[in-house]
């Protein structure tokens, strides 16, 4: 990084490691190539902003720099033989190779505006590194990992993704977009590893890849049996419901279910008698009978 690291980061000598920070985080978001696709000028920026804040943020860094000892590229200064390094190496360590960005926490920099703060994977060190992964999280619905879907996520900075949710989708799968994570330095991007949660849904429960829920059943379908319609998460389908069915009964639609380790489990439904509307006391006139008939008791003495 040729020139002067205050003059790219636009700060005074002065100026405190809190207004280092402030000024590199402002330029960081303007030059990041996500928002200058194509623009090798801001692309360059980007990397010689990164470079002088690698020196700056680094208070001993810094020092060494104030004093003379090091350039802006972190070399150490030649003093003439028999200075400086043991031996009168005049380019220093590793003889004048940087020692990378290792100083450098987006995290802390950006306030884990990447939607999930830490980030793992990229080489550290060098030019011709990988960029750091970004990890997030995606809320989606159970139709959603069902059927699958493309669902947009938009992270604090700005930058939005499409991301594109397989069908079957599991609570907890991670998507990995490839170059879609952190610029390198000269090396590839690094990679955006999405992570799927399940939002809770208003008619079912799910237990590992079972649903279960509530299914009302009209009083004649429940005493002689006929089909009623069920919702499932891909539609609404027709169950068949045994005749003298009770409260409480569950019956199970193989295959409905939300998807578990690779498999899908089963839709479980609860039926719920519903007595009708008793307008013409019909029905109150049938319980009457039964009752004169004799004590119904489904309870145990």
């Amino acid at each position: 990084m040729a020139g002067d690291p205050y003059k790219e980061l636009g700060v005074a000598r002065g100026a405190s490691q809190d207004e280092i920070k402030k000024a590199f985080r402002k330029l960081a978001k303007e030059l990041h190539p996500d928002k200058n696709p194509g623009n090798r000028e801001a692309d360059e920026r980007f990397k010689r902003v990164t470079a002088a804040f690698d020196l700056l943020g680094d208070a001993g860094k810094r020092a060494k720099f104030d004093r003379g000892e090091i350039d802006a590229d972190g070399r150490e200064q030649f003093r003439g033989y028999g200075g400086g390094q043991p031996g009168g190496n005049p380019f220093g360590q590793g003889g004048g190779a940087r020692g990378g960005f290792e100083n450098i926490d987006l995290d802390e920099i950006f306030g884990g505006m990447f939607s999930g703060g830490a980030r793992s994977g990229g080489t550290r060190g060098g030019f011709g590194s990988k960029g750091q992964d970004l990890r997030a999280t995606l809320e989606i619905s159970l139709e959603d990992s069902i059927s699958g879907a493309t669902r947009r996520i938009q992270f604090s900075d700005g930058r939005t993704l499409d991301v594109a949710i397989p069908k079957g989708a599991a609570d907890g799968q991670t998507i990995r977009l490839k170059g879609q994570g952190m610029p390198g330095r000269g090396g590839d991007n690094g990679d955006a590893l999405i992570e799927m949660k399940l939002a809770p849904h208003p008619l079912f429960t799910r237990d590992g890849g079972d649903l279960t829920m509530d299914l009302p059943v009209p009083l004649p379908d429940a005493v002689l049996g006929g089909k009623v319609p069920v919702r499932t998460p891909e539609g609404t389908v027709s169950m068949t419901i045994p005749k003298g069915s009770n409260s409480g009964k569950v019956l199970r639609l193989k295959g409905r279910g939300a998807f578990a380790n690779g498999k899908r489990g089963d839709l479980l439904a609860k039926l719920m008698i519903q007595l009708p509307e008793d307008d013409d006391g019909a029905l109150t006139r049938l319980a009457q009978t039964m009752r004169d008939s004799g004590p119904f008791k489904p309870w145990r003495d």
